[in-house]
């Protein structure tokens, strides 16, 4: 029996519970895994409290982990038993959760974790790396690029500010309050807006001298996003991967218009979907960690059985960084 979270009705972090549960011999095309450590994402609570649409309840929960293979099932010629291996992302969490101590997975959507690499950073990697890679598949990210990046203390804002800076580019962060400034220099970002005391726009164009970011990379959507647009360079790019901010927005076209800007909608699920594009993504993902130009940056670690304070933490958001849960397989 293995300790699963799960959860038995939407609500908010105190409906998740460990459930003991008998895991299953890997079928066709799986592998089981001895999870050592999973990150925690924003998607997960959306799914968690029902923004995600209905589910069967007990229903599991996450999107990525690391761990040991102790199982592999037939037609899987790449793996196994004794592998290290981190969990790509994408898939139904209501029949791939990756959140407990022992699950099963696609073999196809596995990735190899380095000796070197302690299994807590490697489940601390794939997501938020993976989503920040839109700024070199949609953003075409260059050297002297001025790139904008919301929520930037989270786990994807930060891994935006280093692959900003792998690329040459120029981060700058926005952050509502001013107690993440100072920690966001120390990741990376060249400058640091603080909207709770400052606008965005003018400070953008301030930086930028008039002419405005060329990459838009935000996780807050809603009101805050029809400013960005008018601080965005002509020909200019805004991803939009997030709705910290609120589901919907009015806009002001001439902005978008007349600099002939691009808004671009992004879930990182497609890049993995697709086999050339998730290629591209563990490609560059692994050398970057391989030469040391990514490093994931862990805020907190939580044990298993405080699943219910780690979302509660998330949920805070005081993090700056990744937030990992370890389970009992992380010191086996």
């Amino acid at each position: 029996m293995a300790k699963v979270v799960r959860f038995p009705s939407f609500g908010g972090p105190e409906v998740l519970q460990l459930d003991d549960c008998a895991v299953a011999d890997p079928g066709p095309g799986e592998v089981r895994v001895r999870v050592a450590a999973f990150g925690l994402n924003r998607v997960e609570t959306l799914y968690r409290s029902g923004g995600l649409g209905p589910v069967r309840f007990p229903a599991t929960i996450g999107y990525e982990a690391a761990g040991v293979i102790d199982a592999v099932g037939a037609d899987v010629p790449r793996w196994q038993p004794g592998d290290r291996v981190a969990t790509l992302y994408g898939l139904s969490m209501e029949h791939y959760g990756t959140h407990g101590e022992t699950i099963l997975y696609p073999a196809d959507m596995l990735v190899a974790v380095p000796d070197a690499q302690p299994l807590v950073e490697a489940a601390a990697s794939w997501m938020m790396y993976g989503t920040a890679y839109a700024l070199v598949e949609v953003g075409r990210i260059s050297r002297g690029d001025m790139v904008v990046i919301t929520a930037a203390s989270s786990s994807v804002g930060v891994a935006a500010i280093q692959i900003a800076n792998d690329f040459g580019a120029v981060p700058v962060a926005i952050t509502r309050t001013r107690q993440k400034a100072a920690r966001l220099i120390e990741l990376g970002a060249a400058h640091v807006i603080v909207s709770d005391e400052e606008s965005p726009a003018e400070r953008i164009m301030a930086i930028t001298q008039g002419k405005g970011a060329r990459i838009v990379f935000d996780a807050v959507a809603g009101p805050p996003l029809a400013e960005l647009l008018t601080a965005t360079a002509p020909l200019g790019v805004v991803i939009v991967y997030g709705m910290l901010g609120g589901y919907s927005v009015d806009l002001a076209l001439p902005a978008l218009m007349v600099n002939n800007l691009t808004l671009r909608g992004f879930s990182a699920d497609l890049l993995i979907a697709q086999p050339e594009s998730r290629a591209r993504v563990v490609d560059y993902v692994s050398f970057g960690v391989k030469r040391g130009a990514l490093k994931p940056v862990i805020d907190r670690t939580f044990d298993l059985s405080q699943i219910v304070e780690a979302h509660r933490y998330l949920e805070g958001n005081g993090q700056a960084g990744k937030i990992v849960v370890t389970t009992r397989n992380a010191s086996a």
